[in-house]
């Protein structure tokens, strides 16, 4: 099997990005950004993001997770602890976040320092779930290996019985991180593959250093 897309092209003509137009603090080009994105008609899940980590087994494996808060300190997702993901956080919790939204010619690619949110700020956002969504934290053990998927409908159905009536609380293995950024690159496609790259770096004393790189 073999295809060749060698001939696969794409002019990037939208926007430019440059110096003069950029903030001395990253998170408010990330929202301006991100604002855009979701407002525009042309982005599906503006807040999908690819989450990347190192595994026990040394290799790195990304995945889409959705971002569901960004503050002044960082991005915050959820997830179950006990999953592959939650696992490879706990023991190195340098990881990368990015978005692409292609239609608009941009991505951002952000490095940073993942921590376990407060346990009061998941249960907030637990119980703003659907009960579908929390019965899901509960009867799935994210990333083990499961026979059929009958097996994971029992389970759901098990739970179901088990909460019929009553508050569905947190699993205390389900929670959010928060990733602090160190460093945020924003990528503008531009033609002739001279795309703009815009990379902001955190200092010792919490400033940013701004800096252009090569495409």
């Amino acid at each position: 099997m073999a295809k060749d897309l060698s001939n696969y092209r794409k002019s990037y003509e939208k926007e430019e990005l440059l110096e003069s137009n950029c903030p001395e603090n990253p998170m408010e080009l990330f929202q301006k950004w991100f604002i855009n994105a979701d407002n525009s008609e042309v982005v599906e899940e503006t807040n999908a993001m690819t989450v990347a980590t190192i595994g026990k087994d040394g290799f790195p494996k990304s995945r889409v997770v959705l971002l569901k808060k960004y503050t002044w300190e960082g991005f915050i997702f959820y997830t179950n602890y006990n999953s592959e993901k939650g696992k490879a956080i706990e023991d190195n919790n340098h990881i990368c976040i990015s978005f692409f939204w292609p239609a608009l010619e941009q991505q951002i690619i952000i490095k940073g320092v993942a921590e376990k949110l407060a346990e009061n700020l998941s249960d907030g956002y637990f119980e703003s779930r659907p009960d579908g969504s929390k019965l899901g934290a509960w009867a799935s053990e994210q990333s083990k290996v499961v026979s059929s998927r009958e097996e994971l409908d029992e389970n759901l159905k098990t739970f179901e019985q088990k909460f019929d009536g009553k508050e569905i609380p947190r699993p205390k293995h389900w929670g959010g991180f928060l990733v602090k950024p160190v460093s945020l690159e924003f990528w503008q496609g531009r033609p002739n593959r001279m795309h703009d790259r815009i990379k902001y770096s955190l200092q010792e004393d919490f400033s940013w250093k701004l800096e252009r790189l090569a495409p």
